[in-house]
């Protein structure tokens, strides 16, 4: 039987050109697709009254290592350097598959509460065969949609960041693809990726291995490259071009420090970027470079990246890459004694980028990022009535500048709805109660360890 939900009455932000904005429009779903867009719609369905609220495609965290949840915040003040040893050599090795499923059930109903419907789950803490198994049950049982990125172990520096010598095992990966990812379940809510490491960070034939397994499987690639004084030196981008592997399957994230025979390099083999900017600038990674893709072409996405130091939502990342990159701009603009460029961006770009240039980085742009008929049917409304949106002049600035998450209602994933009149669906004690064990375990663990 067909299932039917009218969202009727919103203020539409459609993200797609050719339908524009709505005013006063309704949204029709039908079996999970987003049937039509217009200014009225007739139809047996649920009717969700959407008066006095923003109706937007759900955001998209293209990079997120979730299973750091459990973690939260133990991080506040750390540097990119920091990190490495306080998070990947102190509490990754301790991280048992409960840990993984904790955090990955409480960070992806972290996302679905923000209105973040797509995640990258860069997933570098695969000690054991277990630990993919238990992050992929709880993506799943959330019913987010998601990228899973399958990543390396992480047990200890020496072994996996320096000159590594240890390849993500290829078995256990096609273990995955095949329990998980069959071809039959490619138009899912799951896919599947490859979070590799990288020249600098693995010695050559390891490079080679991974991206020949990638391709091998058919699935993208993610790497992060150029961040801070760690990376930037590498010229991980030149590398990658050295060993002939730069293409369009590839995802780079940070891309602080590219040169710019780098970024011509990423523009003209295809790739994608991801860029992560409370993190980039709170912790030492660099600029944000968001005009610097644009200016090469390319439709830069947002992500969340690590919640032992950041938020874990897009209200953050918009705000940030916005506030960031504008300021960089006004100084340099103040400097040289010239006027700004009509360049600068713009709050209406930062929602583009935020949602429909996430799904195009995500490789899902067929399916989500806009408001589109034939589209999966993945909505957001934001709340317009709160005191902190309201009154609307422009409601893309409502949603870029002056929304956070108390303000979004209504959240639905591939017709599903996973946030109803501002409480998830789902059970948050559980979730709650799983991801607060697991803290309780992993710093027992680190004290034992001292």
């Amino acid at each position: 039987m067909t299932h039917r939900i009218l969202l009727r009455a919103g203020h539409v932000l459609s993200m797609d050109p050719a339908v524009g904005d709505l005013p006063r429009g309704d949204v029709l779903i039908e079996d999970g697709k987003i049937a039509a867009v217009d200014r009225e719609i007739s139809a047996d369905a649920e009717v969700l009254d959407m008066s006095g609220r923003i109706v937007i495609p759900g955001f998209v965290d293209s990079h997120r290592h979730t299973w750091e949840a459990s973690i939260r915040n133990v991080a506040p003040d750390a540097t990119l350097d920091d990190y490495f040893v306080d998070i990947l050599d102190t509490f990754a090795p301790l991280y048992t598959p409960e840990d993984v499923y904790a955090a990955n059930l409480a960070g992806a109903l972290e996302c679905l509460n923000a209105g973040i419907t797509t995640l990258v789950d860069w997933s570098h803490i695969n000690n054991t065969p277990e630990h993919p198994d238990a992050a992929i049950r709880a993506l799943t049982e959330t019913g987010i949609r998601a990228q899973y990125a399958y990543g390396s172990a992480n047990t200890s520096l020496a072994d996996y960041w320096f000159e590594s010598k240890i390849a993500i095992p290829g078995d256990d990966v096609r273990r995955i693809r095949s329990a998980y990812f069959s071809s039959d379940s490619d138009d899912g809510l799951l896919t599947l990726a490859l979070a590799t490491r990288g020249p600098g960070f693995c010695v050559n034939d390891v490079v080679t291995s991974e991206w020949a397994l990638a391709r091998e499987l058919g699935i993208p690639i993610t790497v992060h490259v150029a961040m801070g004084r760690l990376a930037g030196r590498f010229g991980m981008v030149e590398q990658l071009h050295d060993l002939g592997l730069l293409g369009p399957d590839t995802t780079y994230i940070h891309c602080c420090y590219l040169s710019e025979e780098e970024w011509r390099l990423v523009a003209d083999s295809g790739g994608t970027v991801s860029i992560a900017p409370q993190v980039e600038t709170q912790m030492g990674h660099g600029w944000p470079p968001v005009m610097k893709a644009i200016e090469h072409g390319l439709r830069p996405s947002l992500s969340i990246d690590v919640v032992t130091t950041v938020p874990g939502d897009m209200f953050t990342q918009i705000r940030a890459a916005f506030g960031a990159e504008r300021a960089r701009v006004n100084a340099a603009s103040w400097q040289a004694d010239v006027p700004v460029p009509e360049t600068m961006l713009t709050a209406r770009q930062m929602l583009e980028i935020a949602t429909r240039n996430g799904a195009h980085v995500a490789g899902l742009e067929d399916r989500t990022g806009s408001l589109t008929p034939g589209k999966r049917a993945d909505v957001v409304a934001i709340d317009a009535t709160a005191l902190n949106v309201a009154p609307v002049h422009d409601a893309a600035a409502a949603v870029a500048l002056s929304a956070d998450v108390s303000n979004v209602e209504t959240v639905i994933v591939d017709g599903v709805v996973r946030k109803r009149d501002g409480r998830l669906t789902a059970d948050v004690a559980r979730a709650r109660r799983l991801v607060e064990e697991s803290r309780d375990r992993l710093l027992a663990a680190k004290e034992a360890r001292a």
